[in-house]
């Protein structure tokens, strides 16, 4: 028996994540780390940095054929020899071991030797031929009374090796300035052909098939790009000690190929949610035409509108299951097909239709969905204020209350099972907006409140500014109090970190507000025209009109907050 109930019940605070039974792919215990090291031997040259790489072996048992930074893994007699290294006062003892095993590295796979002669000269090629390659490399250097520059050896970036390989690494990039008068000469064994490149013409080379690289590496000389000299990057790197950024990298399939993402990267958080464990086999392509399977009661089928305004498309979600039914998170607009799409992938069992507001690119199709559907679901949401544009005019079969939830729940295989929602409203984008929390498996259902890849529009009268970051403040509280991990948008991928992804929009709308205070302050008699190209100079001019309408929701807010008026909150400065 399915049964499927509405409630204001309160429910106990709830540290949620996804349920295992959910998940779509077996678990899987990655591959152990292994700690390592790698260093960026860097130079000026008047067209800019270049950078040491060396080509790997093609035996290797790791990235065989690949041209790579020098570096392998930390061993015990790394840690063992601090005192034979010159410190940074600031230098933990992990970076002090790194840095250590990186100039070890250095030396046994291309010659370069960073360390200092007791009158504080670096050692030179006397010191190098001296020294044998395969023999204890720090008794060596104490026999001739040797010091190891890791002071002069700094974090750039930590790298951990993505979770679909079979031996996986945590390692630190590190960089350092490569001593003059030492020339790089490879060991024949592991490493082979030293060549010094600058990152872009190293990255361009790749891209035309005569430089193998792999992803952390690529992403490292794209970075590298930023800086003009080898002191504008360890001043980076010594500002606090930590690295500029941190990854593990996640791969899809995207056009049938393997695609690899880091943090910031829009499709991360969906590749974290439906393969949790590395495994390669998400599809990636935005289509309209199959329902994507997100967890095994969740699914996605993209609306075929895309454009400026609504991204790859507007997605709609089913939640539940083929024992308790479906509910059916915005339909999306009066397409038949989609509707039909929408039914099929339901298998006809629609039991409650919910819209998060009424745009016209997400509520339209909720009457056609409701006409398939035997018996007729109820639709459910908000009606739209009559601040309301009138292609936004929207009235559910009943209204929804904040707090409320929505439960389907079924005595199927393995005992009785359950998918609650949680209806939050949040007004800012829309008067009628409203967002859900699936909760047993700490997942948000967002709306047009929170987007992946782009903000979205504060479009008054409809729209508020001081309600949007109100909604957003609601937003983080409940992904605290239900354990939120994931954000599912009406437009993009899953989003991961579902809390740092709040508070990140909102430092970014009062970032943007702080903009328009001085725009406004700048032109004191200036119009909105003026204001948009000041506020939103990062902005592509063809989306000013656009950005326009969020300016103005700003400004009404910014205006609100003066003296004499109701409201009296801080604008951001």
């Amino acid at each position: 028996m399915t049964r499927f109930s509405t409630s204001l019940r309160m429910l106990p605070i709830m540290a949620a994540m996804v349920r295992t039974t959910q998940l779509l792919h077996p678990q899987r215990e990655p591959a152990p780390l292994r700690p390592a090291a790698t260093v960026l031997l860097l130079r000026d040259t008047p067209q800019g940095i270049e950078v040491l790489m060396t080509r790997r072996s093609m035996t290797a048992s790791f990235a065989p054929g690949a041209y790579v930074f020098p570096g392998g893994g930390v061993d015990a007699l790394d840690a063992a020899a601090h005192r034979q290294a010159t410190r940074r006062a600031t230098q933990s003892d992990l970076h002090l071991t790194q840095a250590i095993a990186a100039i070890r590295e250095s030396f046994e796979e291309l010659g370069i030797l960073l360390a200092r002669r007791p009158d504080g000269a670096m050692a030179d090629t006397s010191d190098i031929a001296a020294l044998d390659r395969k023999a204890p490399f720090t008794a060596q250097c104490a026999a001739r009374s040797l010091t190891l520059a890791a002071s002069e050896v700094f974090v750039l970036a930590h790298w951990i090796t993505d979770r679909d390989l079979p031996r996986r690494f945590d390692v630190p990039f590190l960089v350092a300035r490569m001593p003059e008068g030492q020339e790089p000469v490879a060991d024949e064994t592991e490493q082979f052909e030293p060549v010094w490149v600058r990152p872009l013409d190293a990255l361009a080379r790749h891209q035309a098939g005569q430089f193998f690289i792999i992803f952390p590496t690529i992403r490292t000389l794209d970075r590298l790009q930023a800086f003009a000299t080898v002191e504008a990057v360890l001043t980076a790197c010594a500002a606090n000690e930590r690295p500029l950024w941190t990854s593990c990298p996640r791969a899809g399939l995207l056009a049938g190929k393997e695609a690899r993402y880091m943090e910031h990267e829009t499709p991360y958080g969906e590749l974290a949610l439906v393969c949790p464990d590395g495994q390669i086999v998400h599809a990636l392509d935005w289509q309209s035409e199959q329902p994507v399977a997100l967890l095994k009661n969740v699914i996605r089928l993209t609306a075929p509108n895309p454009g400026v305004m609504t991204g790859p498309g507007t997605n709609s979600y089913l939640v539940g299951d083929p024992h308790t039914g479906y509910i059916a998170i915005d339909p999306g607009p009066a397409d038949a097909e989609h509707i039909d799409r929408l039914w099929r992938a339901a298998g006809g069992q629609i039991r409650l239709i919910v819209c998060t507001h009424s745009h016209a690119d997400h509520s339209p199709g909720a009457r056609p969905l409701q006409a398939l559907c035997e018996p007729r679901p109820p639709i459910l949401g908000l009606p739209s204020a009559p601040t309301a544009r009138k292609a936004s005019e929207f009235t559910p079969d009943r209204p929804l209350k904040d707090q409320e939830l929505l439960v389907l729940e079924s005595g199927g295989p393995g005992g009785a099972l359950a998918h609650t929602l949680k209806v939050i409203h949040t007004p800012g984008h829309a008067a009628n907006h409203l967002c859900l929390v699936l909760l047993e498996d700490g997942l948000l259902f967002s709306g047009d409140h929170i987007l992946n890849g782009s903000t979205t529009v504060i479009d008054p009268p409809d729209g508020d500014m001081t309600a949007y970051l109100d909604s957003l403040d609601a937003l983080g509280t409940a992904c605290v109090d239900h354990g939120i991990e994931f954000i599912l948008p009406a437009h993009g991928y899953a989003i991961g970190g579902a809390a740092q992804a709040i508070a990140h929009l909102k430092a970014h709308r009062l970032k943007r507000e702080g903009k328009v205070i001085a725009a406004m302050q700048a032109h004191p008699e200036g119009t909105m025209d003026d204001w948009v190209r000041a506020a939103y100079d990062d902005v592509p001019p063809r989306m000013w009109p656009v950005a326009a309408r969020s300016l103005l929701a700003h400004v009404e807010r910014l205006r609100a907050m003066e003296p004499g008026n109701n409201r009296h909150e801080s604008p951001a400065t």
